[in-house]
Order: structure tokens, then C-alpha cells, then sequence
């Protein structure tokens, strides 16, 4: 991680590091920092080259590979919108949760996240999101626990960004409740998440594949507070 700068050290905002690269092949070529968490949300299949039963296949691999990624002090939360392919709902939430069983991990919540106001009537994505944070082992009671249902997701920078408010709870989590320091988000896209991370005072590191999502990314700022 790059050394913070001055400026941001005396207004309290962590370092931000964003690479250009396929997120699981960089995961495979570098370990994680002890005191590194994950949150991030996996492609839908509209955004990768593969047919419904390839990215299915490959979404559930990903998560495991995210899970199995982070060190043991550490989470893994997916933030994550369920879709309809041929007329059927697909619970991506289910297939985190097929993944985090695959790895032997243990859930240790899970967030309904509303995107719209509660009543509203979705007739394709729905209007909530998932939010489900897994450990690789058991953790003792939580000292701050936060709510189950988030009526608003929060302002979002771009159309498949994460909710700042999402964001905000997320980070929150980790920086009361665990020892992590550096978020990761190894599909950071135009970088919500890095920059919440940041405004509350955490270490970032992003990874994505675009280079135009890589330059967003890195010039992102945003009031967390």
C-alpha cells in the first residue's frame, strides 16, 4: 500500500491504491494483507462475455475464490441485486451463500438493502439488494449491532455503484467490529467503495479490469459522514 499523503493524513482519509487487472488472476498473484477485509459486488452476467449457465458457474467460483482470498482475521461482504434470466428470479444471494458453504464459512449476517421505497413494484431488477458478510471461522457477539433492513441505500455515483449508505454500514462493520484497516474491492468499478472506505478513515485498494473504471476510481471523493 502506497504511503498516505499529508494532506489526507491531517483530514483523517485513508490511502487508496487502484491496479488495472482481471480481479482473480491479481487475487491468485497476491496474497492479502493481514489486516485486509472485502467488500465488493461480482458482475452480473450482462457484463461479462458468458452465457447464463457459464456465469452462474462462474459467480459462485468467483465468491469462493473472494472468501478463500481473505486472511483469516478478515470478511468478505457481497453487496449484491438479484436478476431474472427467461423469466426466472436468480437469487445471487443464494449463490454467495452456496459458495461461503463450499468454503466452509461461516455467515455472520445478512442486510436486505432497499434501492427503492419499500411497496415500490420492480417488474425486472428487484428494488432491494443483498448484503451478506462471511468469515472463514465463527466470531464471538457483535458489540455494535446494526439493522436488518437499510430503508435506502444511499446516493450512487453511477448506475452499478454500490449505495454510499451501504457502503457507509459496510465499512462501519469492519472498522467497530473487526481489525481490518485496508478495504479491498477486487471489482472496484468507478470506486464507491474506496471512497467511503477512505472518508472513514480506512486504507483502499481497488482492482478492475477497465482502465476508464481504474481512472474514475482514483479520483473519486466522497463525504461518508
Amino acid at each position: 500500500m502506497r504511503r498516505m499523503p499529508e494532506h489526507d493524513r491531517a483530514r483523517g482519509l485513508g490511502a487508496r491504491r487502484v491496479i488495472q487487472a482481471d480481479a482473480l488472476a491479481w487475487m491468485s498473484d497476491n496474497a492479502a494483507e493481514a489486516d485486509a477485509s472485502v467488500v465488493t459486488s461480482l458482475p452480473d452476467v450482462s457484463e461479462l462475455p458468458l452465457d447464463f449457465a457459464s456465469w452462474r458457474a462462474w459467480f459462485v467460483a468467483a465468491a469462493a475464490r473472494v472468501i478463500r482470498w481473505t486472511p483469516p482475521a478478515g470478511v468478505a461482504i457481497f453487496y449484491q441485486s438479484d436478476v431474472r434470466h427467461l423469466g426466472a428470479w436468480v437469487d445471487k444471494g443464494y449463490l454467495v451463500m452456496r459458495a461461503a458453504e463450499d468454503e466452509g464459512a461461516t455467515l455472520l449476517w445478512h442486510k436486505v438493502v432497499c434501492r427503492q421505497p419499500p411497496g415500490t413494484i420492480a417488474l425486472g431488477r428487484p428494488s432491494w439488494s443483498h448484503m451478506i458478510c462471511v468469515a472463514r471461522a465463527p466470531r464471538g457477539p457483535m458489540r455494535r449491532p446494526g439493522p436488518d433492513v437499510l430503508a435506502d441505500a444511499g446516493f450512487a455515483p453511477w448506475s452499478r455503484a454500490m449505495g454510499v449508505e451501504a457502503c457507509r454500514v459496510a465499512c462501519r462493520f469492519l472498522r467497530d467490529e473487526t481489525t481490518t484497516r485496508t478495504v479491498v474491492d477486487p471489482f472496484c468499478g468507478r470506486g464507491t467503495v474506496l471512497a467511503v472506505a477512505n472518508a472513514m478513515g480506512l486504507d483502499a485498494l481497488g482492482v478492475d479490469i477497465s482502465a476508464k473504471r481504474c481512472r474514475a476510481a482514483r479520483s473519486l471523493v466522497l463525504d461518508a459522514s
